[in-house]
């Protein structure tokens, strides 16, 4: 089965992501926009402060990515658990 995040919103870093390779599908909800984009080797996304977010494996190889948070990652604290689109799977 595809393996599902749990969805989060950060409260003070943005994201840069590059896909390495496998295959998945993030959502990402802002207060204009709703969206589901697919995520393959070569693909750069970014997750905008306060971006509701969630992501997914798509097919049998894992889904791999560098990600850079700007400014660096704070702690646990920083992501907030918010209700996403997939039911969480912990098999990324």
């Amino acid at each position: 089965s595809n393996g599902v995040s749990l969805a989060i919103r950060h409260k003070t870093v943005h994201e840069i992501w590059y896909i390495l390779g496998g295959e998945g599908e993030l959502w990402r909800r802002t207060e204009h926009q709703d969206e589901v984009v697919h995520l393959r080797a070569g693909v750069v996304i970014t997750i905008p402060l306060e971006t509701d977010f969630q992501f997914r494996t798509v097919g049998d190889e894992p889904l791999r990515f560098l990600m850079c948070t700007t400014p660096p990652w704070p702690g646990h604290d920083e992501a907030v658990l918010v209700e996403g689109i997939w039911t969480v799977s912990t098999e990324l």
